[in-house]
Formats: C-alpha cells, structure tokens, sequence
C-alpha cells in the first residue's frame, strides 16, 4: 500500500506534517449504527491483505474496558479491532477513556491512566474542572497518538463516536470532524437501516456539518440490511444525486456480531439474552446463567465466554425471581460497587442471592460484584460513602484506594492455567475461605475474584462449569473441544468477509491510499 506524502494536523486540514500512513475515519448516523464492527471489519480485511494496519478511537465513552500488555486502560473495542487487525493492543489506539460514574460526571484515563473525575460540563467547557482535558491539549495528545500509529503502520482506520453531527458539540470535538480535519482523513459515514431512516439520516448528517467538516465526508456505509440490494439501489443513486457522493458498501444483516460493545448503557440489558453458539447441549441438560444488570455495569462481556458454551443460557435479570431457575448467578463488574448493592437490596436480590448460598447453590461475583459478596467496604474515593456492609458471603474486607490496579495477571484455579485482567480502586483483604480463587476466594458455593476476562481460559471455564453443574445438580457437560479464542476469530474473519464481499473495497482502498477526494459539494444549510 502506498504511503500518503500529506497529512497535516492543523485546524482546517492543510499543512504537511510529513510521510504518514493511510487512513479512514468511520463515523455513524448515530450511537450504534456499526461503526466498530465495520471498524474491525476493514482491520481485518486489510490485515489478511497483507497490509499493516492499526484501529484508533481518539475518544471512547465506555464501562467496557481492557488492559493492555504495558498496563494501560482502553476500551475493549479497540483491543477487539486490534485483535481484528491482528496487531498487540496499545494506549495509542484509544489515548482518552471516558467512563461514566453516573449520568453526570466521568473518571478520565488518558493515555491509559486515570486522571481525574469531571463532570460532562467540566470536560466539555472551559472550566477549572478541564484542566486535565482542554481541548488543545487533548488535540494535540490524540494527533500525536494517530501520527505515531500512521508512521509504523500502513493504515489506520479510525472509529468516530456518536454522530459528526452533534453540532452541540462540535467546538470541543476530537473524535470526529476533529480528527478528522487535524489529519486530513476521509469519512465514510455508517447508517444502520434497520432502524429505519438511513437515507435522511445520510443526508443530514452531511447537511447540518460546516461547509469545511463536509470536505471529508467522502460517502457513506449502509450497515445491517436485509431483503433485496437491487431495492435499495435507486434510493442510493438519488443520495449520491443530493450530495455527491457514493455509498462505498451495503452490508446485509448478520447476527451474533455484536462482539466486545462498547457499553451496556446505551441499551437496556433488562431480559437480553447473550448469543450463543448454535449447538445442542454436550450433556443431558442446559445450565442457566442470570447476570445481575446491575447499575453502571462494566465487562459485562465476560460472560461471552460462558455464553459461546454449548448448552449455556446466558441472560440479564433484574428481579428476584428471575433467580430462582438460574443454575448460576453472576454478579458482574460495575463502576459503582456501592451504587450497585443499594440497587440489589432495593429489589429484593440481595437476599435471593443469600438465600441461594445457605441452599449451596452457585453464585459468581467478578470485580464489583466480588466486592459485593464480602463483608465490609470502605469507600471514600468511588462513592465516598465510607464504610458499608456488604452481603457478607465472603470473607473479605475491600478498601477503595485512590490508585487504581490495571494488571493482567497469570495463574491456576481448579487444576487449570488462567489469565485475566484487573481494572479496579478496590483493595480486598481475604481472611479465609475454603479455597483460593484467582486472588480471591470461595465459601461453599459462592466464588469471588477480581480477574475479569478469566472464563476465556478453555480449560479453567470448562473446570469451573462442571463444578457448578453438580453444585446445581444439573447432567450437564462442558464440550471438550470449546476454544473461545477460535471463536473470537471466526467472528473477525465474518466481519472482514462482510466487507471482502458487501462493500466496495476498491474505493475504500482508494479513500485510504490517497485520502480525500477533490471537488466534494457542500451540502445546504450547513452549520455556523
């Protein structure tokens, strides 16, 4: 792939800044129109290329995070798109993670590292409260991070957030038009038309953009179609007749490719049901899984593991009894470990989820919901709550620090090696238990620990399955032959498919080899 000879890091876009690799910019309609999987997507079509490509978000709003080698926290999007695009995980491909500690503020990790908590009118205006995240600095940090990945790769495809058209807040943007205009990149825009809407939504994304942010939108991505293309296709060629510009792929509908979201705030989890692989049970019976969908739930992407099991029903519950039939319950991470035990009492889970230990039935709590299970919590940096009595089915005592532990740590549990990852303010201090547990602790039938990402170990997940199916009294087996890594692949490999064989890669190769295209109209009216 040729390198382009241009790309500049200015306000308006122009400017060299020396040779720099290819690149995209994937931007949407809306929140959860695709842009990730088509991010990864193209990652992974280009790597089987042959091409060295790396994904990049300048922003990320999520609870649903991960934990690179070198210790940094990013959005587990990116470490998917990276994994797509074949590549290790790095703080440059997500330098600014915004993780919502209620519907006003937010813990900022910059360059993999908290930061500071703001609220949403400090991060965004001029404040005191932004002097971690002036816009200027925040520019200059991610074109740093971008220009950097663009010299060791040949592409980087980068993911927006949101809508380019959120004109609210276009002065303090980085994420979209911003980038995007710091470093010369051409924008495809991806509308999901199983909403409906597609192509208003096309044209006024374009439309409500200044006359100098529509000189990127190079075309647009229908995403998640289904029936007939040849339908579609005269409301395609009036949009390009409208704006001038092509609809570069019309993706079909494909389901279970919702891998790595990332947050599970935008949509209710209430009843979801995790997709899992479409496979009779290896043993006699299925087991059920009830995640708890706890307030500010993150890593709720744990339990894919559980759910890619053969014969495993994994869904999200919010009352008591929603419990009773579970062969498991799983309390799952949360950036409000307190917030969140208030919520279990409220509805009356809390003490289904005791009444489910003196019975010996199987309970699982990972990160927050570890901290739950103990004894005692003392926060004064989360909630600054203080000290708390927590359900008291482990014994354990966690004191909130104010640094946080970002680790990736390699052990053994139930014969079997882990690995996982830990992104957590609470320290646990384990005064018992009858067993170790991934350096937490088990008592009985209720198990604790802070790894997330640990069922993803085959051989310890399906360990630790088999012991809940007896503690459940379920003739349920793990198959042997279950490789979650393997089925993580293959959903990668569907993705770069769908834009190998549904979208028009010529023009994407063109868009990322040689970046905008001249003569572009602008679209009326425009913002200021």
């Amino acid at each position: 792939m040729a390198r382009s000879e241009e790309a500049g890091v200015t306000g308006d876009g122009r400017g060299p800044a020396g040779p720099l690799g290819g690149g995209l910019l994937v931007a949407g309609t809306t929140s959860d129109a695709g842009k990730s999987v088509v991010t990864a997507g193209i990652c992974r079509w280009l790597a089987r290329k042959g091409v060295k490509v790396a994904p990049f978000k300048a922003q990320n709003m999520s609870l649903n995070s991960f934990v690179t080698r070198e210790g940094a926290e990013i959005g587990r999007a990116q470490a998917m798109q990276a994994a797509a695009a074949r590549v290790e995980p790095s703080a440059l491909m997500n330098p600014v993670l915004l993780k919502p500690g209620s519907d006003r503020s937010s813990q900022v990790v910059l360059m993999g590292k908290p930061v500071g908590e703001l609220s949403a009118r400090g991060y965004f205006g001029d404040g005191a409260q932004a002097r971690y995240t002036g816009r200027e600095q925040l520019l200059g940090t991610v074109t740093d991070c971008l220009a950097e990945l663009r010299r060791t790769h040949d592409a980087v495809i980068c993911e927006g957030a949101g809508s380019p058209a959120e004109i609210n807040l276009r002065r303090t943007d980085i994420v979209n038009m911003g980038i995007a205009r710091a470093a010369r990149l051409p924008v495809v825009v991806v509308g999901d038309i199983d909403r409906g809407g597609v192509f208003a939504s096309f044209f006024g994304t374009t439309a409500l953009l200044s006359e100098a942010d529509q000189r990127f939108i190079a075309g647009y991505l229908v995403n998640k179609f289904r029936g007939d293309v040849s339908l579609l296709e005269p409301g395609l060629d009036m949009l390009r007749g409208l704006t001038g510009r092509p609809t570069v792929g019309v993706l079909p509908y494909a389901h279970g490719l919702g891998i790595d979201e990332e947050d599970g705030l935008r949509v209710s989890l209430r009843g979801a049901v995790r997709e899992s692989v479409v496979a009779p049970p290896h043993g006699a019976d299925v087991l059920r899984v009830a995640v708890a969908a706890v307030p500010l739930m993150s890593n709720f992407t744990d339990v894919d593991a559980l759910a890619a099991e053969p014969g495993v029903v994994v869904r999200f519950v919010d009352r008591a009894e929603e419990l009773a039939d579970a062969d498991l319950v799983v309390l799952p991470g949360t950036r409000g470990t307190v917030r969140a035990l208030a919520w279990l009492r409220e509805r009356g889970l809390a003490d289904a989820v005791a009444r489910r230990a003196r019975e010996g039935r199987p309970v699982l709590g990972i990160c927050g919901g570890f901290q739950m299970l103990g004894e005692l919590i003392e926060d004064d940096v989360e909630s600054k709550a203080g000290t708390v009595a927590g359900l008291g089915l482990l014994p354990v005592r966690v004191r909130f620090a104010a640094a946080k532990t970002l680790a990736r740590p390699v052990g053994e549990a139930l014969g079997e090696r882990v690995e996982g990852y830990e992104i957590h303010h609470g320290v646990a201090d384990v005064s018992g238990g009858d067993e170790g547990f991934l350096d937490g602790c088990r008592v009985g039938s209720v198990w604790g620990t802070h790894w997330h990402g640990s069922l993803e170990s085959d051989g310890f997940r399906r360990a630790f399955l088999r012991r809940v199916a007896k503690a459940a009294g379920r003739a349920f087996v793990p198959a042997p032959d279950t490789s979650f890594a393997a089925l993580r692949e293959e959903q990668l490999d569907r993705l770069g498919d769908l834009i190998e064989e549904h979208a028009d890669t010529d023009a994407l190769l063109r868009l990322i080899e040689d970046g905008v295209p001249d003569g572009l109209p602008f679209i009326p009216p425009g913002a200021p």
